[in-house]
């Protein structure tokens, strides 16, 4: 198949790393669905991809409704008449000591990261194409933990679990299934970190400086090509060599 007759799906593709993703892949040459809660922002990031002679279209969605996985997928399918790449991208985060954390922090994280991620995949399990890919963007915290990110490092791994089992589920349609695990990286969330959190981050990251949404959406795009059709059910670690 041409690659421009594939069609990629992004959750949270309209800021941050999941930007950098829509922007990378519709630059691949696929024919991107930017899901997203901000419509007016996903519609920026869409003529932008248009501008530059990409395919794109935005559907709005939030991905802690259950029924908003489908009716992604649905309209993916309707706008483009197939879906190839799932980028599982969009999640919540909060920091805190965990002594410190709620019930309702946990549960929001739970329904965000952990929830979300088994409806997302199992939908995708359901609908993907044969020979397609499935990617996790997860969090090197699973790895390498940080003080007062417990909540997030936890239902990330989650997802990272899930993930390596659907490989191998997915594995006689040659469809592959990877999580990328993102160190600290410049997004608008950088602005909430403190700079201490910063410098450590830096110091241990032997390239010695944050991550790009550029450099995370490079990974992206390698995995959803067809370069990437031998590596299935890995956690590949996009950290600048911290982890």
């Amino acid at each position: 198949m041409r690659v421009e007759e594939r069609v990629a799906v992004v959750t949270g593709g309209s800021r941050g790393i999941g930007r950098s993703i829509s922007e990378r892949l519709a630059t691949a040459g696929l024919r991107v669905v930017i899901g997203s809660r901000d419509q007016d922002v996903a519609a920026g990031v869409v003529a932008q991809i248009k501008d530059r002679g990409g395919q794109a279209t935005a559907v709005g969605t939030d991905i802690t409704q259950p029924i908003a996985v489908k009716e992604l997928f649905d309209a993916a399918e309707s706008h483009y008449g197939r879906v190839d790449v799932w980028v599982n991208n969009a999640g919540t985060a909060t920091a805190g000591p965990l002594s410190q954390a709620t019930d309702d922090d946990f549960d929001r994280h739970l329904h965000a990261n952990v929830r979300a991620s088994f409806v997302a995949l199992r939908e995708a399990a359901r609908r993907i194409r044969d020979n397609g890919r499935i990617i996790v963007i997860s969090s090197a915290l699973t790895v390498a933990p940080l003080p007062g990110m417990a909540l997030l490092a936890a239902s990330k791994a989650a997802g990272d679990q899930l993930a390596r089992t659907l490989a191998w589920e997915l594995g006689p349609r040659s469809v592959t299934v990877n999580s990328v695990l993102p160190g600290l990286t410049r997004t608008d969330v950088i602005n909430t970190v403190p700079q201490h959190v910063i410098d450590d981050a830096k110091a241990r990251t032997p390239l010695g400086r944050l991550g790009e949404p550029s450099d995370i959406a490079d990974v992206v795009s390698f995995l959803a090509s067809e370069a990437g059709r031998w590596i299935t059910g890995q956690t590949i670690h996009a950290a600048g060599g911290m982890i």
